[in-house]
């Protein structure tokens, strides 16, 4: 008998159940996914890394190191292997490609994984080239096809033998002012020592890989100590394809801890509201069970079935939304398929996510088990009497004069939303958390384009940059700037208090490259101090007016520096200008050539260049993401909206049938009994609107310091996205309201009278 009335109970409720299933549902994936999605990335890189022998330091020195060089820091204590390294940018004869050429002279240290057909590595190769597979298909090439690179007037020619993926290059950008990889215009690539040395006539490699647990501090001194120099020494903490790495997983466990704790309260909180009503709705139903015989646990079993049923439907539509979710992301052809270069995308869920769901589920049964059990308090001819609420106290703006000046309307409006705190407190937080997810997603948009707007289109004024080669001189390069009527600067690293930072000494005459202080305005440097960025001064603790000392790698001078400002830079870096920099006596190499001319002539000191439209590609590429990003919450929003606003909006009108029912006897029409739904549904739209702008906007700031601090972005709103918010989450109450209201004409007012009082 029971099993059957479920099913009638489910039909009669099916609004109310679908749309519990649905929230649980919603709530669950979005969980599920954002855990999969950073848990994952974790999992994959860690294993290519391991894969690949992902070197955890590296040491540079452009007169580049001896075999002697690599034994002493073989030798050092700590260290587990060693190899040295070079990579160089190289552009592909007769095109404006670039690719990365990479030599490993101990391939188990930054070295790659082939991928399909082709030859495993071999050191001893005078001709053969290992081609980034994703460059390799996007240019077409295949395995047996010659490939030739310049660098500089050095041509390497050799035959594709093999198809790679490496570590070293997970994230293949030129360099900080590109987000967004771009393998039809750069790729990477790896050549044997020999090939190298067959080419070049002699060994050079800048550079030292180095695998080890030492921590960095530990490292720096015993290099130091070996090398009895100051030397330039990077972590994996300071390489992109590390650091973005983890920056994508602390985004994910951020996004994970945030918007699936907004959406599962929202979703346990209807449950709680929606239960509870229905207890109510069925009091005379448990009033008849218990007189036919029933017992207690036998009706209170069957009532938390319900629970039971929308967890458990809940949680497996939850997760397949999740891994839908973690898919749409974790795959090559994925969101993070454009940004990371991988072989594997296996998806893997953490262990405590399955503790979470099954905690989930237990407090639905909790809720479900407390609602039916308030109403079988008394006897059975206790439960067979309606349910009546409970008296409610005047409110006090009923003892002013002001009260006999309200129209009827706004006066049942109030009292009904006092006696119903909890279903009107639901409506409330409904509408509060789809305004807090539209605005700031809204607002991450606005962000953006005015980051790229004053960065990309503005900052960055030029067409044409040119990387120098470290061997031309200083007199060479500003001869170069001047042909072509350009900017110059030079670009290197710096100790300053156990730190490896970028020092930029900037020549500005033809306005070519632009500066932005933290007000997102542009500014002219000064010739009394540097400039810091915001993610060094807040690391190092730096204040305007601070005395800085930074010591230049290869050597044992020091300097001292005023910091005369902190400014918003793409990369992690302290600015100078030319006369400072003369100022302080510091004597640096210029490498870098700013200019609007886009044809460049080949020269014996350009090692490549890099144009400005190809910077602005990998970020239209970056910000279709963020739309689709910011379009799927949206409309996650709105469903999360729409199915709080009806699945309250049917309750309230359920809650209130009867007296509708009486304002329809006393001469009431339809469309004023609809007009006072649709206002007390406004008015907490109104109300919720008011608390969930500003609430959004705290979110979006505190979204942009977690998910990308790395860009120093200010945060923005635009008037118009607070408008489209606005209109939006009204535009959504007033339908939803409206479709409930429609509901009034089919009161039977005879049925619903007839209950006793």
């Amino acid at each position: 008998m029971l099993f059957r009335k479920t099913f009638r109970t489910i039909r009669l409720y099916l609004a109310q159940f679908i749309s519990m299933i649905v929230m649980t549902a919603i709530g669950i994936g979005v969980f599920v996914g954002f855990n999969m999605e950073w848990y994952s990335i974790e999992r994959n890189t860690n294993k290519f890394f391991d894969e690949t022998g992902f070197a955890d330091y590296r040491v540079f020195d452009e007169i580049g190191f001896s075999s002697d060089d690599l034994e002493k820091i073989k030798n050092i204590d700590g260290v587990d292997d060693a190899t040295r390294f070079l990579s160089v940018n190289t552009t592909v004869k007769g095109t404006e490609k670039v690719l990365a050429l990479a030599v490993s002279e101990n391939i188990d240290v930054s070295g790659f994984v082939l991928i399909g057909d082709g030859e495993e590595y071999n050191a001893d190769s005078e001709d053969g080239i290992w081609l980034s597979k994703q460059y390799a298909d996007k240019n077409n090439i295949k395995l047996g096809d010659t490939i030739t690179v310049v660098y500089k007037e050095i041509e390497i020619s050799g035959k594709v033998l093999g198809l790679i993926k490496s570590g070293e290059f997970l994230i293949c950008l030129p360099d900080e002012t590109q987000l967004m990889p771009d393998f039809n215009t750069y790729g990477f690539a790896y050549i044997s020592p020999k090939m190298l040395k067959r080419t070049l006539g002699f060994e050079y490699y800048p550079q030292i890989n180095i695998s080890s647990n030492l921590d960095k501090k530990k490292m720096s001194e015993k290099i130091d100590n070996v090398f009895e120099k100051t030397m330039v020494i990077l972590s994996n903490d300071e390489n992109v394809s590390y650091v973005q790495t983890q920056g994508e997983i602390e985004e994910g466990k951020t996004m994970a801890s945030v918007l699936p704790v907004l959406f599962l309260a929202i979703a346990i909180l209807t449950m709680v509201t929606t239960m509870h009503r229905l207890a109510i709705n069925e009091k005379t139903q448990i009033g008849i069970l218990k007189a036919l015989g029933f017992k207690d646990k036998k009706i209170i079993a069957h009532y938390t079935s319900f629970s039971i049923l929308i967890g458990v439907f809940g949680t497996l539509f939850g997760i397949i939304i999740g891994y839908l979710m973690g898919y749409l992301i974790m795959n090559p052809n994925g969101t993070l398929g454009i940004y990371f270069d991988m072989p594997e995308w296996k998806l893997y869920v953490p262990f405590f996510t399955w503790i979470i769901l099954i905690l989930i589920n237990a407090l639905l049964i909790v809720i479900g088990y407390l609602s039916v059990k308030s109403m079988l308090k008394g006897s059975a001819s206790d439960a067979l009497r309606p349910y009546t609420p409970k008296k409610m106290k005047a409110m006090a703006i009923e003892k002013t004069k002001l009260w006999s000046k309200l129209n009827f309307g706004v006066k049942w409006n109030m009292r009904d939303i006092m006696r119903h705190k909890a279903r009107s407190f639901m409506t409330l937080f409904g509408i509060l958390g789809c305004t807090i997810l539209i605005i700031a997603s809204l607002g991450m948009k606005d962000t953006m384009n005015d980051f790229v707007d004053i960065f990309y289109e503005g900052a960055i004024n030029y067409e044409t940059r040119i990387n120098v080669s470290e061997t031309a001189t200083n007199e060479e390069t500003k001869e170069l700037a001047s042909k072509y009527e350009g900017d110059y600067a030079g670009s290197t690293t710096v100790k300053i208090n156990d730190q490896t930072i970028g020092l930029e000494i900037y020549n500005i005459t033809h306005n070519r490259v632009k500066f932005i202080d933290r007000n997102m305005k542009f500014f002219e440097l000064g010739d009394n101090g540097v400039y810091v960025c915001e993610r060094i001064a807040k690391k190092l603790n730096i204040k305007v007016g601070d005395k800085l000392v930074f010591l230049p790698y290869g050597t044992n001078k020091s300097y001292e520096i005023i910091v005369e400002d902190i400014i918003r830079t793409l990369s992690e870096t302290i600015i100078m200008s030319e006369k400072y920099a003369e100022k302080i006596g510091y004597d640096y190499h210029i490498n870098l050539v700013f200019t609007n001319q886009k044809n460049i002539e080949a020269n014996k000191n350009i090692v490549n260049t890099q144009s400005k439209s190809s910077i602005i590609k990998s970020f239209d590429t970056f910000m279709g993401l963020m739309n689709l990003m910011v379009l799927l919450l949206i409309v996650a929003a709105l469903v999360l909206g729409a199915i709080v606003l009806y699945n309250l909006g049917v309750m309230s009108f359920m809650e209130r049938y009867r007296e509708m029912s009486t304002l329809k006897v006393v001469g009431f029409k339809d469309s004023k009994i609809g007009s006072l739904l649709i206002s007390q549904n406004l008015w907490l739209t109104i109300v919720g609107i008011i608390i969930g702008v500003p609430t959004g906007v705290f979110l979006l700031k505190y979204m942009i310091e977690k998910l990308a601090s790395e860009y120093e972005m200010k945060p923005t709103v635009n008037i118009l996205t607070y408008i489209l918010t606005i209109w939006l989450i009204i535009l959504l109450s007033f339908v939803i309201s409206l479709f409930i209201s429609k509901k009034s004409k089919k009161i039977d007012m005879v049925e619903s009278l007839k209950g006793i009082d």
